[in-house]
């Protein structure tokens, strides 16, 4: 079931606001003006030497911390931002929606975060016959699948933590690979990707944004001249995208699956076998755990996902492979591995995998079911495959696969 129809106009938004507060962090405050592309294993230097800081760092044991539902701050009328800006919550929600929308901030105009993102289709990419997005200029393509936006507010920055047989394992980030610390770092990005939104500088998004009909709303709420200043503009362009991506809009928790939790529905009994199987004999629970809100823990794995012929990167170059967290780590254990998704309104977000392989939910778990037995096709990365359990031998029958879908149905938005 889709989420809900496009909003007309931010005029008629009515958001319930969670935790809008943004602690400082000196990954969040770089201002990189790298061409990474929203899908793109390609990284800057200065974010491919974060993730390595990151992943050589010593770590004293830790758990996971268990990702919690935002919640609203104590003076919700007010948002700090990361510079100790303090700038009305509403206020920035509201022109965080309208860059989100703005399609005359790409180049050429036609584009914008919705384009790939839209609410109508679990916050990803409405064309789903294509396995990437297309950009704003109609001729490039990402190397990867668009991945949805929703609930991407309980996505935490990047961390070490130590498994129970004491290896060290790379846990959240933004971006499938990881790159990014977080929303703000990650809104920045699409604008300056000549393969998405196709702006040169940042200078040309905000000189977008000076000649806009929401120009003075921006200053209202930024300060006065703060159009002038490209570079802190810029910083705050990022802030109102991330607080309209935290916002109720992009995590309504309103689905099947959360209206049996509270009570006021019940599942049928496909969707019961679909949970039941979900939780024993599919093994999903190891990496999707439903404890966790979003169906994620946020850990990296390659699964041994095979190549997608109809990529256009596979399609210009047939060796084409991407290494996934590996690229950014330089770390060759790390090849093939991909940040482990949330479930979250799945049956909107097709195709699926980070390559856009599967084009069903029925593919996918067929891929898990059958990967060691009978599943014909290589994986992309031949190393580093996740072999916990019973992955790739599953046993589930046809029926089995039935109720598992029926169950992941019940997971989107209403």
């Amino acid at each position: 079931m889709k989420i809900m129809s496009k909003l007309k106009s931010i005029a008629f938004l009515q958001l319930g606001i969670f935790t809008l507060s943004i602690s400082l962090s000196t990954t969040a405050n770089s201002n990189r003006q790298d061409t990474d592309m929203f899908n793109s294993s390609t990284l800057s230097e200065q974010s491919a030497e974060n993730i390595r800081e990151i992943t050589q760092r010593p770590r004293a044991p830790q758990q996971p911390r268990l990702p919690q539902r935002p919640q609203q701050p104590r003076n919700a009328d007010t948002t700090t931002l990361i510079d100790g800006t303090v700038v009305n919550t509403q206020q920035l929600v509201d022109l965080g929606n309208t860059l989100y929308h703005d399609t005359s901030l790409s180049t050429p105009a036609g584009q914008s975060c919705a384009s790939c993102h839209d609410m109508n289709t679990g916050f990803d990419d409405p064309n789903s016959a294509n396995p990437s997005s297309i950009g704003a200029d109609q001729q490039s393509f990402g190397t990867r699948n668009a991945p949805t936006t929703s609930y991407s507010a309980f996505i935490p920055p990047p961390r070490l933590v130590l498994t129970q047989r004491g290896a060290q394992r790379l846990v959240g980030g933004l971006f499938i690979d990881g790159r990014s610390a977080s929303l703000e770092e990650q809104a920045k990005e699409p604008f300056l990707n000549p393969a998405e939104m196709g702006n040169n500088t940042e200078q040309d998004v905000i000189t977008k944004i000076a000649i806009s009909t929401y120009a003075t709303e921006f200053e209202l709420l930024f300060g006065d001249d703060i159009l002038l200043n490209a570079e802190q503009a810029y910083n705050y362009v990022a802030d109102a995208i991330a607080a309209f991506e935290r916002s109720a809009i992009f995590s309504p928790f309103t689905s099947k699956f959360d209206q049996v939790q509270a009570g006021t529905a019940n599942f049928t009994a496909a969707e019961s076998r679909g949970l039941n199987i979900f939780n024993t004999k599919g093994q999903c629970q190891v990496c999707h755990d439903g404890n966790r809100a979003v169906f994620s823990n946020f850990t990296y794995r390659n699964i041994g996902v095979p190549s997608n012929p109809q990529l256009p990167a596979f399609i210009n170059d047939p060796n084409f492979i991407d290494l996934g967290l590996g690229a950014i780590s330089g770390n060759r254990q790390n090849d093939g591995e991909f940040r482990v998704p949330s479930l979250r309104n799945i049956a909107d977000t097709s195709p699926y995998m980070h390559n856009g392989v599967f084009t069903t939910l029925r593919e996918v778990i067929e891929f898990y079911n059958t990967r060691d037995t009978t599943f014909s096709q290589s994986p992309e990365v031949n190393r580093n495959i996740a072999q916990g359990g019973r992955l790739g031998e599953l046993n589930l029958t046809i029926n089995e696969v039935d109720d598992l879908v029926a169950f992941l149905e019940t997971l989107s938005d209403e």
